[in-house]
């Protein structure tokens, strides 16, 4: 008859090959400080360089360079159109803080160029706007009428509450957002190129 085993010796048995590799959990670990790290940093509640700078010592075990991906992984996934005006100053801020982990003038340069893009797109969309509503109006009206007949009192709709407004609108909205799409992804991949570079 063979031995019967206690489940905690066959875990022991199988887990007896598998190390713990350290240098991946510190690898992992700086990473996650580096996702933490921006997170405050666009939360204006850290310096990012001086964090960097704090973290110099540990250049020479490579967690420099994994706390400076976790940065770049978050602030990368920022670069997106905005949504509305204020959207137009974190990106300012994703661009100080990837300025600071890529450390490139052409960064800059390009990074400069992207943002009069997106203060066009800012522009274009306001103008978009006013002219969807302008062009929507009368019918808005006419519901609004229709409406106020029939409830026998006043009333007023916001467009946005309005399904066929709304399908309107974005309609034309998307064909703005598709026009300028193609540069939000540019920008993105430049600035991966010029980090992996780095």
């Amino acid at each position: 008859m063979g031995v019967i085993k206690t489940a905690l010796e066959i875990a022991l048995e199988k887990t007896e090959t598998v190390k713990s590799d350290k240098t991946s959990i510190d690898q992992f670990e700086a990473k996650q400080k580096g996702k933490k790290l921006a997170n405050a940093f666009l939360a204006g509640e850290a310096d990012l360089a001086k964090e960097i700078k704090n973290a110099i010592e540990d250049k020479k075990s490579g967690l420099q360079n994994s706390l400076k991906q976790g940065i770049f992984d978050v602030l990368i996934t920022q670069i997106a159109l905005p949504a509305k005006e204020a959207d137009e100053t974190k990106l300012n801020k994703v661009g100080e803080g990837l300025s600071v982990i890529i450390n490139n003038k052409e960064f800059s340069e390009m990074y400069n160029s992207f943002l009069l893009l997106v203060t066009q797109y800012i522009s274009e969309a306001s103008q978009y706007d006013k002219m969807i509503r302008q062009q929507y109006a009368p019918k808005l009206r006419q519901k609004e009428e229709e409406l106020s007949r029939r409830m026998g009192r006043e009333v007023r709709l916001d467009p946005m509450q309005d399904p066929e407004f709304v399908a309107f609108y974005n309609q034309h909205l998307n064909a703005l957002k598709e026009k300028y799409e193609p540069v939000m992804e540019q920008a993105r991949e430049a600035a991966k190129d010029m980090f992996n570079g780095n």
